[in-house]
């Protein structure tokens, strides 16, 4: 891929292009320097126009798997009478308006793992609802709404064909099928759903297999990605995850270059307020140069030395289990500034 000035980069929310178009400056390849902005306050009050063309430029890629459905659920929308009636359109309609949350602020490409293989084992009853939800993605009013009057580009990626094939739920894959090709012309945003996506190996495997076949030399990276994804997707930019600091169902885009993030509280709760801190995190704090320590001033040591002698036995990702659930210790008092 090619690199160009940032200002007549195609791919910038600037110059009104689709997200089609492949050559990339350096800022929207992560290759270049952050954009100067003041303050952290500064960034949150942004309005959400001039925050999504700063943070459209940057070409993020983002993957949020939503987890913890149920616990929201049962929490804020009642007992079992309301979970047997009204479980799936109410998940449905909270998944879109976190997709619109996150493409109103300027990313366009969204991976969203909602179905790991290891979850067949949870028996019938489960596996039941689990279907009726998966096939909402594809035939839902709620959702084929969604991909049309905003433009959405749909794919399913992962093994589902290999898994879903032999048993009740092979009619899954028919309906994913016609909901990638129904939404193939939109090119506004990108929406991948991933779906026994949490481990590729057999299936990649036999994606290069075929390639070798057919080409006579084995595949590069970028020919990989578009065979198991459909199209090509960048690289990673961050993952946003909840509860245990498990990071998975990304094959090909996970290159160890991606910002990690973890939510308290099960996916579905996540805000605006949250997703604003995160960016500025990922586009800010996390992109400065590794300072000159020699020019480092008595008073920046003496501040490194108190935070890490205050939490020296600290350990992120560590919890506890409180009613047969993981709850993640956290660190109450923050460091202050001296």
């Amino acid at each position: 891929m090619s690199k160009v000035k940032h200002e007549i980069c195609p791919n910038c929310r600037g110059g009104g292009q689709s997200i089609d178009q492949q050559e990339q400056c350096e800022a929207c390849s992560g290759t270049g320097t952050s954009p100067a902005l003041t303050s952290r306050a500064e960034f949150m009050a942004l309005p959400r126009d001039v925050l999504a063309e700063l943070v459209g430029a940057r070409n993020i890629v983002v993957c949020f798997p939503i987890n913890g459905t149920r616990r929201w659920f049962t929490l804020e929308h009642g007992g079992k009478a309301d979970f047997n009636e009204n479980y799936i359109d109410t998940i449905a309609r909270r998944h879109v308006e976190i997709y619109r949350l996150f493409f109103d602020h300027g990313m366009d490409t969204l991976l969203t793992p909602v179905f790991g293989s290891e979850l067949l084992n949870r028996g019938e009853e489960y596996m039941q609802l689990a279907a009726e939800g998966l096939s909402q993605l594809a035939t839902s009013p709620i959702f084929t709404n969604f991909y049309r009057e905003c433009d959405v580009r749909a794919r399913f990626y992962g093994d589902y064909r290999r898994f879903f094939g032999p048993t009740p739920y092979a009619y899954l894959i028919d309906l994913f099928d016609s909901a990638t090709a129904e939404t193939a012309g939109h090119s506004r945003y990108r929406l991948l759903i991933g779906v026994c996506a949490n481990d590729a190996t057999e299936m990649i495997s036999e994606l290069s297999v075929q390639y070798f076949q057919t080409h006579g030399y084995v595949p590069e990276r970028r020919a990989l990605v578009e065979m198991y994804y459909g199209e090509y997707i960048a690289p990673v930019s961050l993952f946003i995850g909840f509860s245990k600091f498990n990071v998975f169902d990304m094959p090909l885009l996970a290159l160890g270059d991606e910002d990690l993030y973890f939510t308290v509280s099960p996916s579905l709760y996540i805000t605006e307020q949250q997703l604003r801190t995160i960016l500025y995190d990922h586009l800010f704090a996390r992109r400065v140069p590794e300072p000159d320590y020699a020019a480092l001033s008595p008073e920046a040591w003496e501040r490194m030395r108190t935070s890490y002698r205050r939490h020296r036995k600290t350990v992120l990702g560590i919890g506890m289990l409180r009613d047969g659930i993981w709850y993640p210790l956290l660190v109450d008092e923050p460091v202050r500034k001296t």
